[in-house]
């Protein structure tokens, strides 16, 4: 339930607040993978919440422009 409304809250964020997000989130998955690396990791869970956050911004930005596509 409580992902459901995170990506509620993706919904209602513009195009370049996404991206701009996208953009953090690709930044924070790499120290991620870093720390990871260098065995600093303090959560490890963090890394697929990470993960699944990029992929439904990516999802979104997906039905955005294949619905502008047939508008």
């Amino acid at each position: 339930m409580m992902a459901q409304n995170k990506f509620e809250d993706l919904r209602t964020k513009t195009d370049d607040q996404l991206a701009d997000q996208l953009v953090e989130l690709k930044r924070e998955q790499f120290n991620l993978r870093f720390q990871a690396a260098t065995n600093q990791l303090e959560r490890p869970a963090r890394i697929k919440e990470v993960r699944r956050a990029i992929a439904q911004i990516k999802t979104l930005q997906t039905e955005r422009s294949s619905s502008a596509v047939k508008a």
